[in-house]
């Protein structure tokens, strides 16, 4: 029989191994929540307090599919824009140029010709570009857009698919672009508040006005903290761990997101629910288009925004064909299984206090084979 006490123990254990300081799991099966385990402490150097059920982690790239791509899905659904539309149909300062003919599919599938990564950070820097402290300035965002729009394409648009932050980095600035809003006030309003996604937001230690409603900032006891940074010389906790999102003020398309393992079901729910034909601010039909591989021939997983399972994948062995998750830089993830209606979040700090830290490759497959088996396999 599951038990809440099998999840406990295999975190725990990944704990005394060194995977994490600490982490948050949860697993929900067909709409009810099987449980929220919690193990560690916030941090190991100094040693922290415990995690919490209500700890809030530096989500890293799961901002792409929780605010990202869903941003970009009810965009579409609201007609604003087209997933066979160039970005340079928005963004018009890439037009001339080989990146403002991908479309927002070929951003979203990876599959643009960008490069997965630039020290952008580094280069405003060089330029003497001071960046924001929390929620962007429109000089550094323009100085970013350039520098991408100047980047040269490392493939052919379309050719093959390179996990790219740079190619959300533009989906980032068009949902600013096509609603009129920065990208942290258009998802509170549009994703958080009507899915009650709370505590999920961007820069969690600087309080920020958001639609007329200041948001206190978020006590720090609550954040864990993530790398001994050596570019900003100081612990992070509650500013983003990934430079070149703090280079634009903590709000980027793709990294800057902070949350608890709840809040990110929240948002699983809502794609999961219209995936199952069951009420959803999502569009069922977009949905399925989002989450189905793109390019089975050219070896890529990805869908549009979300990953496939492919052997070996992060989400195990157990996990069906048309699943959907992501992961995150700094030890989080979220794998969804439509079939059996599963859901995972692993939310964890593993790059405290550095980076170099890489045992929860192993763990992620272990602890999603280790749910199936406890939850599903034995319901």
């Amino acid at each position: 029989m599951a038990t809440y006490h099998v999840i406990q123990a295999a975190l725990q254990s990944a704990v005394d191994d060194g995977v994490f300081p600490g982490a948050q799991l949860a697993v929900r099966l067909r709409g009810e929540l099987q449980c929220v385990a919690v193990a560690g402490r916030l941090s190991s150097e100094p040693p922290g307090l415990p995690v919490q059920p209500s700890t809030i982690y530096d989500l890293a790239s799961l901002t792409k599919p929780l605010a990202t791509v869903t941003s970009v899905l009810l965009l579409i659904q609201g007609s604003k824009v087209a997933l066979e539309e160039p970005v340079q149909q928005v963004l018009a300062e890439l037009e001339g140029v080989p990146i403002g003919q991908a479309t927002v599919r070929d951003l979203l599938a990876h599959r643009s010709g960008l490069p997965g990564w630039r020290p952008l950070y580094a280069r405003l820097e060089a330029r003497g570009i001071v960046p924001a402290l929390s929620g962007g300035s429109q000089l550094v965002k323009q100085h970013v857009l350039q520098m991408i729009r100047d980047e040269p394409l490392i493939y052919a648009r379309g050719e093959r698919s390179v996990y790219s932050d740079l190619g959300f980095m533009l989906l980032g600035f068009l949902v600013e672009r096509l609603s009129g809003m920065a990208l942290d006030l258009w998802c509170e309003e549009t994703i958080i508040r009507p899915l009650r996604a709370d505590p999920l937001m961007f820069c969690p230690a600087a309080g920020r006005a958001q639609l007329g409603v200041a948001r206190p900032t978020v006590d720090a006891s609550r954040i864990a903290p993530t790398e001994r940074d050596e570019w900003r010389n100081r612990l992070l906790r509650g500013e983003v761990h990934d430079e070149n999102a703090a280079a634009l003020g903590g709000v980027a398309g793709h990294a800057g997101l902070f949350g608890t393992v709840e809040s990110v079901l929240a948002v699983s729910e809502a794609w999961l629910h219209a995936y199952k034909g069951k009420w959803s601010i999502l569009n069922e039909e977009l949905v399925r288009q989002f989450t189905t591989r793109q390019e089975p021939a050219s070896g890529s997983s990805w869908a549009l925004g979300w990953d496939t399972p492919s052997a070996p994948s992060s989400s195990g062995s157990c996990f069906s064909e048309r699943s959907f998750g992501h992961l995150g830089y700094t030890g989080t993830s979220l794998w969804i299984d439509p079939v059996c209606e599963l859901e995972v979040v692993l939310l964890s700090n593993r790059v405290h206090p550095n980076r170099r830290n890489e045992k929860i490759k192993v763990f992620r497959p272990f602890i999603h084979d280790l749910a199936y088996r406890e939850f599903v396999s034995t319901g």
